[in-house]
Formats: C-alpha cells, sequence, structure tokens
C-alpha cells in the first residue's frame, strides 16, 4: 500500500493553489516518470504557449497549452484522495488562523483540490479530497442519500428511546424538516456508531443534543462505500483506488 504522510510545516506557504510544476504535468499527462519528465524538459522538448521551457519548476496555470513534442497535451486527470484527519484542522482551502486539511498535502500536490464536505474542527477520521466537482457533487447531493458513518463517544449512556428517535428522524432547531432515520449500533455502554444520510451544520452533535446527550468524541469512519484505511496514520493521506472512485455512482 502506498500512503503517503504530509507532516505539518506552518512555517511553509504555498504560492499558488491554482498553479502546478511542468514536471508534474507532463508526467501526469504522459506515460512519462517524473525523471524522464524532467529530462525532457530540460532538452527543450516541451513548449509552454510558444515558448520553449527548460526549468522543470515551471509553473503551469490552469487552461495554459503545452505540448509535448509538438503534441498539446490535455488536461490533467482528475485525483481523488482519503485523508485521516486529525483534531484541530479544519476542513477549508484557506484560513486565517487555523490548520486545513490541504496544508496536510504538499504544496505541488494541492492545485485545485478542495474537501468534499465538512468535519468540524475537533472531529476527526474520514475527508476525501478532490478537483472533481461534478464527483463531489454526487457525494455530497442530499438527492443521493450517500451515508455518512460516524463513532460517537457520548457523555451518558443512550436509551433506547433516543436510539427510537434517531432512527425515526427528529427535529432540529432551525430546521424546516425532520432528519432523514438514521442507523444506530450500539458499540459500548457511551459509545455509538451512527449513520447518517445528510450534511447538515453540526448535524450528528445537534441530533444527539436533541435527545438529551452530548457527543464528547466523533470520528468519521465512512462515505458511501469508502472506508477510511486502517493503515493510515492520522495527518496522512493516499489516492483512492480506481474502485473506490467508482463506487461513489
Amino acid at each position: 500500500m502506498n500512503i503517503i504522510g504530509a507532516p505539518v510545516n506552518p512555517g511553509k506557504s504555498c504560492q499558488s493553489f491554482m498553479n502546478i510544476r511542468l514536471d508534474r504535468f507532463l508526467s501526469n499527462n504522459t506515460s512519462l516518470t517524473r525523471s524522464e519528465a524532467q529530462r525532457a524538459i530540460r532538452t527543450g522538448r516541451v513548449r509552454v504557449g510558444e515558448i520553449p521551457v527548460n526549468d522543470p519548476a515551471f509553473k503551469v496555470g490552469e487552461g495554459t497549452s503545452v505540448r509535448y513534442e509538438g503534441i498539446e497535451l490535455g488536461k490533467r486527470q482528475s485525483r481523488y484522495f482519503m485523508l485521516n484527519k486529525p483534531a484541530g484542522v479544519v476542513c477549508a482551502t484557506r484560513d486565517g488562523k487555523h490548520r486545513t486539511v490541504l496544508d496536510l498535502i504538499p504544496c505541488d500536490e494541492r492545485e485545485g483540490l478542495h474537501p468534499v464536505g465538512r468535519l468540524d474542527k475537533d472531529t476527526t477520521g474520514l475527508v476525501i479530497l478532490t478537483d472533481d466537482g461534478d464527483w463531489s457533487h454526487r457525494v455530497t447531493s442530499p438527492r443521493r442519500h450517500c451515508a455518512k458513518v460516524y463513532r460517537v463517544g457520548l457523555v451518558e449512556p443512550l436509551p433506547e428511546s433516543a436510539r427510537l428517535a434517531l432512527e425515526q428522524g427528529i427535529e432540529l432547531r432551525g430546521e424546516r424538516r425532520p432528519t432523514l432515520p438514521a442507523k444506530v449500533e450500539t458499540l459500548g455502554m457511551l459509545e455509538i456508531r451512527l449513520s447518517i444520510q445528510e450534511g447538515k451544520y453540526h448535524q450528528v452533535k445537534r441530533m444527539l443534543a436533541a435527545v438529551g446527550n452530548h457527543v464528547v468524541s466523533l470520528r468519521r469512519e465512512s462515505i458511501g462505500t469508502i472506508s477510511l484505511d486502517p493503515a493510515l496514520p492520522p495527518g496522512a493521506y493516499r489516492p483512492l483506488s480506481a474502485d473506490e472512485v467508482a463506487s461513489i455512482g
């Protein structure tokens, strides 16, 4: 398994999320390896626009024309990653106060990526990152009923009446309609597994508060059929497999 670790370096910033190194662009769009792409660039076989460029680190922006040996290259293939989000990191592309999930990804990998849905700052577990907006919408659209599964630590045991209420759907303050029926599995005296089909603001915490309980820990385990890789340590990420990507229809 190819697990990619990405230690956060708060002192390091990226010049732009919208640019990518020319050697990476070339290797992503041809059969060349990264080192072969670098040699091709240095030997003058690559043009950006109408100008030969021999610097592998040259930044290529979205929509830029790149030709290799006279052939114009297409857009980079869409990318899909799973990330094991640690606590204290926010699900945003940029934030002036806190580290973001993109801060866990190397600068030259971040271009165009966004988190699919949101997790609270103190919530851990599965986050999916992609640059494919259509695919992202299929995951988050309420019409798709894509299940999100959470492991939930509670301040007190969940009574049977509260479990039934969650499974039938409950009204949340400020919402016009009750939640869709959830699935509840008891894991211990103070722990449950909760499966929901929506992604309302702070939904899990609000649902448990509505039945008189309080969430003390929250970890997302899966989205649809995509489960967090148990070999993935907090703060690390890996590409989704082709089967994982295809599982979101």
